[in-house]
């Protein structure tokens, strides 16, 4: 044996001593695995029986028996939490396939659960989820432009809220979606706008101007909705919404058609944006220059891109992407303004950020989990499921919370993300 050899194994010898032992995922897999032997398995009458529907008609296509099947899941999740502390014991990484394995059980436990002595239209809740995902999924999008050039953008609700707005009132108005989806882009961009005067141009503190800008565009949109839109609701306030456009052949698969072939233009755009802007970020030389700014601004001076430019140019593109996204609410679902009708979403968008790591796959996949956790909470009230609507209300929330302190430590942000760059002379 050499003697390099031999460093090199008492290198990995002292480090594997060194290295802490990380409980945090197996005493989160532990918790959640307490509540499923609880809620998904001793609450359940043994003879309980769970349809599901998949195909898309209204009747069940099989039935599984929901305390049995709960049972086998639940111990293929005691499985995977105990092969997780045996991997924190020995001060290895956690695999990430256990993590997926246990949350996929979780969940099928959690549906089933919910659809006790009833049925459960699967396809429904895979397409509610695409829907309810789709302004999240902006919001996200938006979050990563501007964050990845350095600027933090907490205005995201703001952006979201402007866009469903002045989509209502202009589709409203010239009776035309498409017009209206033009101006909501336009209307975040000019809430961006402020961002960029206050954050980037006179440093002020990124963090406060996002929250400042969520609380005049919620001020600003109920007045005017309490306004001239309340008293003439017709003119101002009957949107035409985006139809629907089914993708022939495609469109006619099980399952799959509606998922992915049965959406409106607001949800086919979510569906480009999201490996668009993948490509743009890490493949482009705009992506490249946004990128630099955001992570060591100086260097990226020196070799002459100009930063403050980038970072403009940047915070008004997500302007304009979150803006796109705000119109799902009032073109796409809703098909009328009403008050804070986003209700937080650009909040749960911006964990999606972080919960995504700053990149748009990752995110776009966080976005769809907590559309998911709203699509569930539906699911219960649709069923009649035993649980107070309050308490679903609050899970997409705490999906969100559970999402965000599950990865702090883990996401990183790009460097110079909300420090205001100034030029040395």
């Amino acid at each position: 044996m050499t003697t390099a050899t031999t460093a090199a194994k008492n290198t990995a010898t002292v480090t594997a001593e060194v290295a802490p032992r990380k409980w945090k995922g197996t005493v989160l897999m532990g918790v959640m695995t307490l509540i499923a032997l609880l809620v998904f398995v001793v609450s359940v009458p043994t003879t309980a029986v769970t349809s599901i529907n998949a195909v898309g008609d209204h009747n069940p296509d099989f039935s599984v028996p929901t305390f049995t099947t709960n049972l086998v899941l639940l111990l293929i999740m005691v499985a995977v939490t105990a092969l997780a502390g045996l991997q924190a014991w020995r001060r290895a990484k956690l695999n990430p396939w256990l993590l997926a394995l246990f949350g996929f059980c979780w969940v099928i436990a959690l549906i089933l659960w919910i659809g006790t002595d009833s049925m459960v239209p699967f396809t429904w809740l895979l397409t509610s989820t695409v829907a309810l995902a789709t302004p999240l999924v902006f919001g996200s999008m938006a979050g990563i432009v501007s964050e990845r050039s350095g600027v933090v953008n907490i205005a995201i609700e703001g952006q979201l809220l402007a866009g469903a707005f002045t989509g209502a009132l202009v589709s409203s108005i010239t009776q035309n979606a498409l017009v209206g989806l033009l101006a909501a882009m336009i209307a975040g961009a000019l809430v961006s706008l402020i961002l960029v005067v206050f954050g980037i141009h006179y440093w002020v503190e990124q963090v406060v101007v996002g929250v400042v800008i969520n609380m005049v565009v919620i001020g600003l949109t109920s007045f005017f909705l309490k306004g001239f839109m309340a008293a003439d609701s017709a003119t101002f306030n009957s949107p035409v919404k985006f139809q629907r456009l089914p993708i022939p052949l495609l469109a006619d698969i099980p399952v799959l058609g509606p998922l992915l072939f049965q959406h409106t233009i607001i949800t086919y755009l979510m569906f480009i944006a999201v490996p668009l802007l993948t490509y743009a970020l890490f493949r482009s030389r705009w992506g490249l220059r946004t990128r630099s700014v955001g992570e060591h601004p100086k260097a990226a001076d020196t070799v002459g891109i100009n930063v403050v430019a980038n970072r403009t140019r940047a915070v008004l593109l997500s302007g304009v992407i979150a803006g796109a996204g705000g119109t799902f609410y009032t073109l796409g679902e809703v098909g009328a303004f009403t008050d804070n009708i986003t209700s937080g979403h650009g909040y749960i968008a911006l964990a999606a950020v972080i919960f995504g790591r700053w990149h748009p796959v990752y995110a776009a996949g966080a976005a769809l989990l907590f559309g998911f956790a709203n699509s569930t909470a539906e699911l219960a009230n649709q069923v009649g499921a035993n649980v107070p609507s309050e308490i679903m209300q609050m899970v997409p929330y705490i999906v969100t919370l559970l999402a965000v302190v599950g990865f702090v430590g883990k996401s990183r942000a790009p460097a110079a993300d909300g420090v205001p760059y100034v030029k040395a002379d």
